[in-house]
């Protein structure tokens, strides 16, 4: 792991490879290990950075009411202090969210967008009823032991057919999350609406869903391909939310030939 100071905070990331640059955000309850798929296959290609978001993996604790604007100055300040030129950003999840708080704040900063098991924020893309649902989910469960609500979350990340050696190094990431980070990070994006960030993106952007993804639904993939003018839908068939794991060449794939596709 390699560390930036950025607004005070010690940010850790990973970074591996040579060639342009392709910044992956991990989502909520995760870190940058979440990503050793992409990590070790697009770095034959891309300079790879994972970070580990603020509260996440080995990065320091925010304040605890970091706001959506702070969280996009921090994840600004990184990319300016840690990866080189205008990159191209990798959103997963909560992840979808970072970029696009980075993207409002800062659009001149990346080359493209890839929003995978994205939201427009859960405002922006959930019923008001699921919102608050979630919100009051997270907030309980923030003081609990992991072991205690990880096994309820994991068959909303997988489908049944998901490799079971997989679906458990993923709850061994999920077990190392920690109170102070997931309530930064809920106070930042809990009630997010991207909405009105959406029409405004004109820089390639690919969404990238899994078929079977229960938390983020194709018809919110729908929804962010038809506000996004110009994107790109890839579904990837038979996988849920963290395509990413369950199904990692495909998702790479997906990827690589939509970053060819800019080159080109």
């Amino acid at each position: 792991m390699e560390t930036v100071e950025v607004a005070g905070l010690r940010i850790a990331y990973q970074r591996i490879g040579q060639g342009p640059a392709l910044v992956l955000f991990h989502g909520a309850g995760e870190d940058s290990r979440i990503w050793r798929a992409q990590l070790e296959a697009l770095s034959d290609e891309f300079t790879v950075f994972a970070w580990d978001a603020p509260g996440c993996g080995q990065s320091d604790d925010p304040d605890p009411k970091l706001s959506a604007a702070e969280l996009g100055g921090i994840t600004a300040g990184f990319l300016r202090a840690a990866v080189p030129a205008k990159p191209h950003l990798l959103g997963l999840s909560w992840g979808s969210m970072v970029a696009l708080e980075l993207y409002r704040g800062y659009p001149g900063m990346p080359a493209s967008l890839v929003l995978a098991s994205a939201y427009a924020g859960w405002a922006g893309s959930l019923p008001p009823e699921e919102v608050e649902r979630r919100y009051a989910q997270v907030l309980a469960e923030i003081d609990q032991p992991p072991e205690k609500f990880i096994e309820e979350w994991l068959p909303t990340l997988f489908t049944g057919k998901a490799d079971p050696a997989m679906v458990a190094e993923a709850s061994r990431i999920m077990a190392d999350v920690r109170p102070a980070g997931m309530r930064a990070l809920l106070s930042a994006s809990g009630r997010a609406d991207y909405r009105p960030v959406l029409p405004t993106i004109s820089i390639p952007t690919l969404l990238l869903y899994g078929a079977e993804d229960q938390r983020s639904p194709l018809n919110v993939a729908h929804e962010l391909n038809r506000r996004i003018s110009g994107s790109k839908l890839a579904v990837i068939p038979d996988v849920g939310h963290l395509a990413q794991l369950e199904a990692p060449e495909a998702f790479n794939t997906e990827v690589r030939n939509f970053l060819h596709g800019i080159a080109a």
